[in-house]
This record gives C-alpha cells, sequence and structure tokens, in this order.
C-alpha cells in the first residue's frame, strides 16, 4: 500500500514540475529559439542530476544500465524535436494533445506484457486521465492533417520509449547518474543539431534565468518519474506523470491570466477524478 502510496505522490510532483518547467520554457521560448532553450535545459539538468549523485554518494552504475539511458535520452530528444516541429508548422491543438496521449499508451502496453494487467478501477482512471490530457490541451475541431498526426506519433513514441528505457535504468539504483547521462546525451544530440543549423547555443542573457530554471525543474519531473517508477507500476507512473499539461495550463490561468476554456475546466475535473480512480 505504502508503495502504491508512493508511485502516486511521485507521479503527481512529476506532473507538477514537468507542467512548471513546459511553463517556464515556454516564456523563454517566446524571447528565443525553442532548440536553443530546450539545449540549455537538457545540459543544466544533467549537471543538477550530476551534482546531486555526488552529493548523495551514489554510485557510478554499469554499462548496462548506461546504455538504456542513452537510449532513453536520445529517444526523449527525438520526441522533444518532433514535437517542436509539430507545433511550429501544425496545428499546436491536435500535435500536443496526441503526442500526450501516445507517451502515456505506450508504458501501459510495456507493463501489461511484464506486470499484467492493473485493476479495473486504474483501468478507468487510466482513459480519464487520456481524455484529461487531451482536454487540459483545449480540445479541437480541426481534422488532423498526415503531416501532423506523424509529428505527434513520433513524439509520443520517443516519450513513451523514453519512460520505457529510464524505468529500465533506474530499476536498481543510480537514479542521479543514470538520468543525468540520459540528458547528457540527449542535449549532445540537440547541440549537434543546433550547430548544423546554425542556431544560437545561448538565449539572450535576460532570458538565461528563466530557461534555467525551466532545466531544473525539468530534471525535477526526471527524477520524480524515476523515483514512483522505481514505487511502483511503470503504467502508473506514466499517467500520472502526464498530466503535466494541467500544471502549465493553471500557471498561464494563474500567471498570465489566461481564461480557461470550457475543455480545459472539465480536464481539470477530469484528471481529479483520474487520480482518485487510480488511487483506488
Amino acid at each position: 500500500m505504502m508503495s502504491e502510496l508512493s508511485t502516486i505522490l511521485f507521479g503527481l510532483l512529476s506532473a507538477l514540475t514537468w507542467g512548471a518547467g513546459d511553463f517556464c520554457g515556454g516564456l523563454s521560448s517566446k524571447r528565443a529559439h525553442a532548440y536553443t532553450v530546450v539545449l540549455v535545459a537538457e545540459f543544466v539538468g544533467a549537471l543538477l542530476l550530476a551534482i546531486l549523485a555526488v552529493l548523495f554518494g551514489e554510485r557510478m552504475p554499469g554499462m548496462s544500465l548506461l546504455l538504456y539511458s542513452g537510449v532513453g535520452g536520445i529517444l526523449g530528444a527525438v520526441g522533444l524535436l518532433a514535437l517542436y516541429s509539430g507545433l511550429s508548422s501544425g496545428h499546436m491543438g491536435i500535435v500536443a494533445p496526441l503526442s500526450a496521449v501516445i507517451a502515456g499508451v505506450v508504458p501501459i502496453a510495456a507493463t501489461l506484457l511484464r506486470e499484467g494487467w492493473p485493476t479495473g478501477a486504474q483501468i478507468a482512471g487510466f482513459l480519464v486521465a487520456l481524455a484529461a490530457v487531451w482536454l487540459l490541451a483545449g480540445g479541437t475541431g480541426h481534422r488532423i492533417t498526415l503531416r501532423e498526426l506523424g509529428y505527434a506519433a513520433v513524439a509520443g513514441l520517443g516519450f513513451g520509449l523514453y519512460f520505457v528505457f529510464v524505468d529500465q535504468a533506474t530499476a536498481d539504483s543510480a537514479v542521479f547518474w543514470n538520468l543525468a547521462f540520459a540528458r547528457t546525451l540527449g542535449g549532445l544530440l540537440l547541440l549537434a543539431i543546433v550547430l548544423v543549423t546554425r542556431r544560437p547555443v545561448l538565449p539572450p542573457r535576460t532570458i538565461l534565468p528563466l530557461n534555467v530554471t525551466a532545466g531544473i525543474l525539468d530534471a525535477g519531473g526526471n527524477l520524480f518519474f524515476a523515483l514512483a517508477a522505481l514505487a511502483g507500476r511503470l503504467d502508473v507512473a506514466a499517467i500520472l506523470s502526464s498530466l503535466y499539461p494541467g500544471t502549465t495550463v493553471l500557471l498561464a490561468w494563474a500567471v498570465l491570466g489566461e481564461r480557461l476554456n470550457r475543455p480545459q475546466a472539465v480536464g481539470v475535473m477530469a484528471a481529479l477524478l483520474a487520480i482518485v480512480l487510480i488511487a483506488l
């Protein structure tokens, strides 16, 4: 019972910190290139996690675990590139929620193969949570194109597989080092793309503090997700973590004064209902 509660607690903390990180990253991207913002956030997070590993005296993991972390970091970076490409060239109201839904489905399928079916209440909670993710993005009446579907599918698969590989890497120990290694490889991939496309490596100086904050919060989301998956089932951890759009929407409402539309308001209530069902 305590492990289930820990999974729920860490999963929700992951959604809160990831959503806050996306909010800070979104504000940073209004005045700097999105790839630059993500690049800085990746390396800031990697540095923070490495410092925590040293402070806690964590031993360096074996090569097999680092391999899982590295693959997960690269897949996560590919997903991020696909997401931002889709957001810049397609309809955000379709690409963002669809990628989040796919990212939640992938670890559910992986956990079914390894651990069997969750409880009936948890299955209902998963379905409600996936619907909440879509509603929190504002809903959409736009007809999806093959281009948008492709970007959303690649982004969702990248994020979903990141969940699976990070869960494998941190199954025993060395959480900080594995996450730091994953973010480092993801950051190196982004750095190569930024250099090849001749985009700026650093944002304007006035944006850097907010960009660094985004990196710290995003690293916190990674850490809380890993702890949630370590404490219990991967599917529960992934679905709860995937509720991060709710934090972003609520911060936009509280800080920027953006009004919640009807689908978003329903999405917030659906997210709360999903949490209750998953906790049963």
